[in-house]
């Protein structure tokens, strides 16, 4: 009997990671096609569609190299969320795609701030007002190129793109809907107050479905071209964070897991929004049915340790020396904090100004208790978000994935200072794709269940925590808040420096 197989499609900033799984959650191999990012203008960040389909093509083309196309059931995707890309009635992009780390819609953001109370938008979509998501971003094409914003008959997001150039069909999943600031997430649709605080003819958006629709098939036109059979079912997939926590096995109230990469994120698994008073979390609408993913992202934690390795030691050591290192300092690192602010942060501060620092360097401190303090310092903000998710979540393990997580005493650190089991999956860098990969089983039928990311993706490694050492940790987390807020003011003032 012919081996069946599935394929995921993650489209990162970077470029596209297709993977070939069986459906026993096998990965069989794994394709990469590089495009760039263009950055101008101080704060500008586009990238072309026509670079999307062209990696999306390669990819699948070198993918399939010995295999038989008819034995892919179905293509999925995860994509790079919240940004905007305009296309005319034939589809045709009318521009380069806005991309999530574009943040020129300062202007849309004070406009719409003006038309809705901060509180209410946080309320309806789960996220603060923000000009790095789509609607924003919408609003600053109809404001200055309005000749572009005329001919747009549908604004999509990077999978989205992909689906109506397998298919001709304009759709989205309500989890990249989640990231443009535009939908209900009580409902489920867009909303018609937040559209019409922004001046946005809801007509722009596409049609709203779940992740697991099978959007159409690959048509006849194309499959010369990309390398897929002629009918195999197109999954329509989800945001690449929603697809993550898949990956990670956060498809049930309480389960949560920890992102460690260049940034870090926190997402467990809920019913309903985690609303925050202060408005430090946000919440996601999950491609699993009814369910929400509330989440806190930092934005340098594998970043601030590939930094602080290259400033302090060079490119020449191996993490392993480095970790080695680091395990002969101390809980505390020999009383030196280290906050992690070295491109300002969003949860939980959402404070642009923010910095980074060492708090209580002296003489005699080593190379490995400055790297032990960064990891601390890491953990202790990660530490402030978990505990906002733990006030709406019973939460009493943490699952991690990514690159930063690779290491035992990044993970023992983790585990001390969370107070909770650390469980390392088998698949650190997969979770991604290995969500795009279920949403297709399971949206061809070919998987019963969300449940079978546990066999694609199973546990690997348990790290249980000291308690002596999470008291310390508890201690020492007072004084990691007492060194940022009196360093806010000198952070602000820096800033005329610059």
């Amino acid at each position: 009997m012919m081996e069946r197989y599935v394929i995921a499609h993650d489209l990162g900033t970077s470029g596209n990671k297709a993977t070939l799984f069986t459906l026993e959650g096998d990965i069989v191999k794994s394709e990469v096609a590089g495009y760039e990012a263009h950055f101008f203008n101080g704060s500008w960040a586009e990238q072309s569609p026509h670079e999307w389909w062209k990696a999306v093509c390669g990819a699948t083309r070198r993918l399939l190299s010995g295999i038989d196309p008819e034995a892919v059931t179905a293509v999925s995707f995860s994509g790079q969320m919240m940004g905007c890309l305009c296309v005319d009635k034939n589809g045709i992009p009318l521009m380069d795609s806005i991309i999530w780390a574009d943040m020129r819609a300062e202007k849309q953001e004070a406009e719409l701030a003006e038309h809705i109370d901060p509180k209410r938008l946080y309320r309806l979509a789960g996220h603060r007002l923000s000009r790095s998501y789509s609607l924003e971003k919408l609003m600053w094409v109809r404001d200055n190129r309005p000749e572009i914003y005329e001919k747009t008959y549908k604004m999509l997001n990077a999978k989205d793109y992909i689906v109506f150039k397998l298919t001709g069909e304009y759709m989205t999943d309500y989890s990249d809907a989640s990231g443009t600031n535009a939908l209900e997430l009580d409902t489920l649709k867009w909303s018609d107050e937040i559209l019409d605080a922004a001046g946005i003819d809801k007509s722009i958006l596409p049609a709203l479905y779940p992740s697991t629709e099978i959007a159409g098939t690959v048509t006849e036109r194309v499959s010369a071209e990309c390398g897929l059979a002629p009918g195999t079912k197109v999954v329509l997939g989800g945001g690449d964070g929603s697809c993550a926590s898949v990956g990670a096995g956060s498809i049930a109230e309480g389960i949560t897991y920890n992102c460690l990469g260049s940034s870090s994120w926190i997402s467990t698994c809920s019913r309903k929004a985690c609303y925050d008073e202060e408005m430090r979390t946000v919440t996601w609408a999950h491609v699993v049915p009814g369910l929400l993913i509330p989440s806190g992202t930092m934005q340098t934690a594998g970043a601030a340790f590939a930094w602080a390795k290259e400033r302090l030691c060079g490119a020449d050591i191996s993490y392993q020396e480095l970790n080695r290192m680091i395990e002969r300092s101390v809980p505390g690192a020999n009383a030196l904090l280290f906050l992690p602010y070295l491109l300002g942060e969003r949860c939980p501060r959402w404070n642009s100004e923010a910095r980074g620092a060492f708090v209580g360097l002296k003489m005699e401190h080593t190379v490995g208790d400055m790297m032990r303090s960064v990891v601390e310092g890491i953990a202790m903000n990660l530490k402030l978000i978990l505990d906002i998710l733990k006030n709406a979540v019973d939460i009493d393990e943490m699952i991690v994935i990514g690159g930063f997580a690779q290491g035992k005493i990044q993970r023992k650190i983790l585990s001390d200072i969370y107070g909770m089991d650390i469980i390392r999956l088998r698949h650190l860098e997969e979770a991604t794709s290995i969500g795009a990969a279920v949403i297709a089983g399971v949206g061809t039928g070919e998987l019963s269940g969300f449940e079978a990311a546990e066999r694609f993706n199973a546990r690997a490694e348990k790290t249980c925590p000291n308690i002596k050492y999470t008291d310390f940790y508890e201690r020492l987390g007072a004084l990691f808040e007492l060194a940022y807020d009196g360093q806010k003011e000198v952070f602000s003032k820096l800033q005329m420096f610059e």
